[in-house]
């Protein structure tokens, strides 16, 4: 794996939420002021995702007193506690940019008659129970020995096979030697 996807991979959350562009969420997000940090709740409409990874972003509009308010968020961030559905809304689009220009109701967007309210999330690393965390330690241990043993027994052969290489050497330039001699005694004659 490369060096920034390993990187990355580390910054994922195990668990985000599954964000559909439509619904109404409420997002409750860490709010550090000076040395004290509480949680602030901002709801509203996903008017649009995009991204993907640790970049991935969505973002949340709301009105609030008369006055069209839309954050960004990112998906990964440590700074998102957690994010609750609280309305299934009927989007036939990617990006909801027409909510921009409505107001009161028609900012709002269609309820799915009979859906669930339900805040599912979507699995992205699976999580390490301390337990298994072990068995994979000496297995990982126990393949790494007998990774190192067989790299020990081919470097064994590459050495013997040299040796045997360089003997053989010497004496086909031995031979050499001697047909040149001969062929010289064969040219003076």
């Amino acid at each position: 794996m490369d060096i920034l996807k390993s990187i990355e991979h580390e910054q994922l959350k195990n668990k985000i939420p599954d964000l559909k562009i439509g619904n109404t969420v409420r997002v409750h997000v860490r709010i550090k002021e000076g040395n004290k940090e509480r949680i602030q709740v901002f709801e509203g409409i996903i008017i649009k995702k995009q991204g993907g990874g640790v970049n991935q972003t969505f973002t949340v509009r709301r009105i609030s007193y008369g006055v069209g308010v839309e954050k960004t968020f990112l998906v990964h961030s440590p700074m998102i506690e957690k994010v609750e559905l609280v309305r299934v809304g009927k989007a036939r689009r990617a990006k909801l940019y027409y909510l921009r220009d409505r107001v009161g109701k028609a900012a709002k967007t269609k309820e799915k008659v009979g859906a669930r309210i339900e805040d599912k999330e979507i699995v992205i690393k699976e999580e390490v129970v301390p337990g298994e965390s072990e068995v994979e330690e000496t297995v990982t241990e126990e393949a790494v020995a007998e990774a190192v043993e067989a790299e020990a027994k081919i470097e064994a052969e590459k050495e013997a096979k040299a040796e045997e290489t360089s003997k053989e050497e010497p004496v086909k330039e031995e031979a050499k030697v001697e047909e040149k001699t001969e062929e010289t005694k064969k040219d003076k004659e």
